[in-house]
C-alpha cells in the first residue's frame, strides 16, 4: 500500500520545495505541478508532489491520518 501525505510548502525553488507537516520539514521534487508558491499545500508521494491540494483538502487530509494513527 501507498501512502501520500500533504505538506504544506515553506519555499520553492524548482526543480526543489521545502514542505512542513506535522512540525517536520521535508525537501520535495515539484517537477509535477506548476504554479506552486510558498505557503500552497501539495501532496506528496515517495518526494514528488503530485498534486496541488486546497487548504481545505489538506487539512481535512491531516485529519484523517491524525484518527488513524490516534486509533493505532
Amino acid at each position: 500500500m501507498c501512502l501520500a501525505v500533504p505538506l504544506k510548502l515553506k519555499s520553492v525553488s524548482r526543480p526543489h520545495a521545502v514542505g512542513e507537516a506535522g512540525g517536520l520539514s521535508q525537501d520535495v521534487r515539484i517537477d509535477f505541478v506548476e504554479d506552486v508558491s510558498p505557503g500552497d499545500y501539495v501532496i506528496v508521494h515517495a518526494g514528488f508532489a503530485i498534486q496541488k491540494m486546497t487548504e481545505a483538502e489538506a487539512l481535512e487530509n491531516i485529519r484523517f491520518l491524525e484518527e488513524i494513527r490516534n486509533a493505532l
